[in-house]
């Protein structure tokens, strides 16, 4: 039964307004976020290529992979981030962040209150929050890229259950560009 479906997380109208709600009340926790050193460039994109590995965009994983690379991430770590082996590439600062970026998607947003109490016990509530921002971030994107294929695999008879045609339609057309220029990145 799952053969006839588009198997991958993707946006209903009111899980992408309140998305977009959420990007736009944090914006000015962004800016802190980038300048956190304790959060810094390569455990995010740990954290964004764990997220985008579990809900199968293939835009997040292929760029979020180049970006690990570039912020100085060994190829084979990568590698095992991707297959979610990387207990034995974190640090020990980052393990317990990298669990729960895991528990919080393969849970689809729906994290155990241990885990939250834990990361936060862990990290303390700046750093916390800024775990969840990034895990919240690539959500966005991974279901952003998830939506705008949902739509191509619905005109190819494969539909994204809990999803529907109207807005996938509106979704993929007022991001056309966006998708032609996805396509085109991931065929260079």
């Amino acid at each position: 039964m799952s053969g006839m479906y588009f198997n991958r997380r993707v946006y209903t109208l009111r899980l992408f307004l309140k998305d977009v709600f959420f990007i736009i009340s944090n914006i000015f926790e962004l800016n802190k976020l980038r300048k956190n050193k304790e959060i810094n460039k390569v455990f995010q994109e740990k954290i964004m290529t764990i997220v985008s590995s579990i809900n199968g965009c293939v835009y997040c994983k292929w760029f979020h992979a180049k970006q690990a690379v570039k912020a100085g991430i060994p190829s084979e770590s990568v590698k095992k981030l991707l297959k979610l082996q990387f207990n034995t590439i974190a640090y020990d600062y980052e393990l317990k962040g990298l669990l729960f970026a895991q528990h919080f998607t393969e849970t689809n947003r729906a994290p155990d209150k241990d885990m939250i109490e834990d990361l936060y016990s862990f990290y303390g509530k700046k750093n916390a929050k800024h775990i969840i921002l990034t895990i919240r971030m690539i959500y966005f994107g991974n279901l952003y890229g998830n939506t705008l294929d949902a739509f191509v695999s619905r005109m190819q008879g494969k539909k994204a259950q809990h999803s529907s045609f109207l807005f996938e339609f509106i979704f993929f057309m007022n991001n056309l560009p966006i998708y032609a220029i996805l396509r085109l990145s991931l065929k260079k």
